[in-house]
């Protein structure tokens, strides 16, 4: 449990802003689903719908995204960071592998990273994530960083006139799991905030590259489903109350 004795003021306020307690007992998991759409490739015109699930620890940097593509739902994709280690695997009919990242440091890197991002979708880890490390930059942009060594990874905040997260940016992150890892500005946007029981959270997302000639928007989705369990009550489904 991060404590908040050290921790800059802007961050305890963005916390308390999104409806955060302070740090108790424990810390809770986080539970989304999500619909939405992804590219076939960065050069392709064409989309693909996708219904997932996901978890992400506020405790520690660690998610698990898991995703059905294509007819049928078919096609399976899982994308995950747990124990330090990154993975990204794509299987047909949940078993017959069609594709798995290998396991480097620049795969740690863009895991860190998307976890990073996603901190607008599990606000506790602000407060009880002792992994974070934070910088104010100014007064809508805030950085935090994770991991060191080779897979040190930071990701900018930006915060929009409510002073939510609105956008998340990273310099660097790597678009390929072995060389050549292509470092490339990435970023993403969040936008329709809703109260969840006490919690702001934002339920349309959208991220993109920035290549030379242009930035290219390759993944969108809208949150269907949001919680936060408790350790001890994993049963317990937050409430939509409200919007921005």
């Amino acid at each position: 449990m991060s404590s908040t004795g050290t921790m800059p003021t802007a961050i305890i306020d963005l916390a308390m802003r999104l409806g955060i307690p302070p740090p108790g007992a424990g810390s809770p998991r986080v539970s989304l689903t999500q619909t939405g759409h992804m590219k076939r490739t960065l050069e392709s015109d064409s989309w693909i719908a996708f219904k997932a699930s996901q978890t992400i620890a506020t405790d520690r940097c660690a998610f698990d995204w898991c995703a059905k593509v294509g007819p049928f739902g078919l096609i399976s994709g899982r994308d995950a960071l747990e124990d330090g280690d990154g993975r990204f695997d794509i299987t047909a009919l949940g078993v017959i592998p069609l594709a798995r990242a290998h396991h480097t440091p620049a795969l740690v890197r863009g895991e860190l990273m998307r976890y990073l991002a996603e901190i607008a979708w599990a606000p506790h880890a602000i407060l009880h994530n002792s992994e974070l490390r934070w910088r104010v930059d100014g007064p809508d942009s805030l950085s935090v960083s994770a991991g060191v060594g080779a897979t040190a990874s930071e990701v900018i905040l930006g915060l929009d006139s409510d002073g939510r997260i609105a956008t998340a940016f990273a310099l660097d992150r790597p678009r390929s799991a072995t060389p050549p890892i292509l470092p490339t500005p990435w970023h993403g946007r969040f936008s329709d905030y809703r109260l969840v029981d006490t919690i702001w959270v934002p339920m349309v997302a959208e991220v993109a590259w920035t290549l030379p000639a242009k930035d290219i928007v390759y993944w969108r989705c809208q949150v269907e489903s949001w919680r936060a369990d408790a350790d001890h009550d994993r049963s317990k489904r937050n409430r939509m109350t409200g919007t921005s």
